[in-house]
């Protein structure tokens, strides 16, 4: 029973939660799509961000891409290469979907004539784009649903990825 003359207080669990659900929010604002600190954003030399399976096959490209050529340093062989050049701000080949199959394991790799920043919406994976140097994102499609891939200082849509 409250003390007359005496000013309520809160009861600690509801404190507690405010200051909890602050907190919560608090980080949810601080973190943003494309920050430099985000461990997700791998320099164009480090290793793939998941390992891929090797398949026996070529691995298709992108309608409009040339077909690739492996490299003697490719770590793996994946199911789906995708490559995007960006210059001037166009984007070649043209923005579209790309459709893969769940588990497939996916190479995208972009060229940007200016630095930039590549991310895959819903992946939270990206890569820095050195101007001229090509930087790669490498990881298995296990979430079905489209995702917009994209450049975060030019904001251009290199292409949706569609996993079914």
């Amino acid at each position: 029973m409250p003390v007359p003359g005496s000013r309520p207080t809160a009861r600690p669990t509801t404190r507690s939660a405010a200051l909890l659900v602050t907190g919560l929010l608090t980080a949810v604002l601080a973190t943003g799509c494309g920050q430099d600190d985000d461990p997700s954003v791998a320099a164009p030399s480090t290793a793939p961000t998941s390992a891929a399976v090797p398949t026996p096959s070529a691995a298709p490209t992108m309608a409009g891409s040339p077909t690739p050529t492996p490299a003697a340093s490719t770590p793996a062989a994946v199911d789906r290469e995708i490559t995007v050049t960006i210059a001037k701000r166009k984007v070649t080949p043209p923005t579209g979907r790309v459709t893969v199959t769940k588990g497939q394991s996916v190479r995208i790799t972009v060229t940007s004539d200016v630095a930039d920043e590549l991310h895959v919406h819903g992946y939270d994976l990206g890569a820095r784009l050195p101007a001229g140097t090509p930087g790669s994102v490498e990881f298995r499609a296990d979430k079905t649903g489209l995702f917009e891939v994209e450049t975060h200082e030019t904001e251009l849509v290199l292409f949706q990825l569609v996993v079914r």
